[in-house]
């Protein structure tokens, strides 16, 4: 199964906050905020979700196709996801802008405050995807993160008059997107976090059963309490979040989801199994600081698998790892 991961590649600038947010907040202040923190770290890590995305998937032995817009300052980038079991040749290379930048800052509750210059990713709607699928041989499922608006409106548009199979993932970009129903109708999976699922209904103006019968699979990651998995006319399913060893920082923890999800996906395993995939490797992203600094040792990843779902789930993953 050949997986393309199209949207944001990126340098993350992640800085940690020793206080809570919440505390500097005047409630009848809000609409004049001016705030300024002092933080104790600045660490400068690999990062943007398709990256990250396809990081995790080459880790668990796939051939993910990246695909976005990078600066001529991607070579380092560039050899380390290739490094990494990743696809780059169809990465387009901007000969105006630098990567672009994600600048966050997590407080001790791990509540983010975060910012996003776009800088050659606003080229990212320039790309056509039939030619990358020409040269792979066919792409089977295009998965479609938050990019360039222009980008993922195009990349869409692409999928459903090729008949190409995508998963919508706007993620970030729903804030600032309107036009939500062109991303989401028709998907043969929806990704969202909880408050992202409830920002699709009000910007669609579906509601939850609208949305669930005009995509293929609704997956939504609940943090701490797992994620549910719904598909018209079935039993919704809960899959309990896997422990983790230690929690670090979440930046990267919703792409490792959806890598090992993918993942799953291309073994031709069952949505359960995909989703548990997803959680114990979003556990690991979580144990680490950074999107791209989890490593993955097969014995070790079977048998935290088996005593978070159990052997019998742990048996049918072993057989890919």
């Amino acid at each position: 199964m050949r997986i393309a991961v199209a949207g944001s590649i990126a340098t993350d600038h992640l800085m940690s906050f020793p206080g809570r947010f919440a505390d500097q907040l005047i409630p009848d202040q809000l609409h004049t905020v001016s705030l300024s923190f002092l933080v104790d770290e600045l660490e400068i890590r690999r990062g943007g979700v398709a990256a990250n995305i396809c990081f995790g998937m080459g880790l668990l032995g796939q051939r993910p196709i990246l695909v976005g817009a990078v600066g001529d300052d991607f070579a380092d980038y560039r050899s380390w996801l290739e490094r990494h079991g990743v696809d780059t040749s169809s990465v387009h290379v901007s000969d105006l802008h630098h990567t672009a930048r994600f600048l966050c800052t997590t407080d001790q509750d791990h509540n983010q405050i975060a910012s996003f210059y776009t800088g050659a990713m606003s080229e990212a709607r320039q790309i056509e995807l039939q030619p990358i699928a020409e040269r792979v041989g066919g792409i089977d499922l295009v998965l479609i993160g938050a990019d360039d608006p222009d980008a993922m409106i195009r990349h869409t548009e692409e999928c459903r008059a090729r008949g190409i199979a995508f998963a919508a993932d706007p993620s970030q970009q729903l804030a600032r997107m309107d036009d939500v129903r062109e991303l989401i109708d028709g998907a043969a999976y929806l990704f969202t976090n909880e408050y992202e699922a409830s920002l699709c209904e009000q910007k669609t103006g579906w509601s939850s059963e609208e949305i669930l019968s005009r995509v293929g699979v609704r997956v939504t990651t609940l943090g701490p309490k797992g994620v549910r998995v719904e598909r018209a006319g079935e039993p919704s399913l809960h899959i309990d979040a896997a422990p983790e060893v230690r929690k670090i920082e979440p930046t990267g923890v919703g792409d490792a989801f959806r890598a090992g999800f993918l993942t799953a996906l291309a073994w031709g395993l069952s949505l359960e199994r995909a989703a548990q995939t997803g959680n114990l490797l979003a556990a690991h992203a979580l144990e680490v600081a950074g999107p791209q600094e989890y490593t993955l040792h097969g014995e070790r990843f079977v048998e935290r698998f088996a005593d978070a779902y159990g052997s019998d789930a742990a048996a049918e993953i072993a057989r890919h790892i």
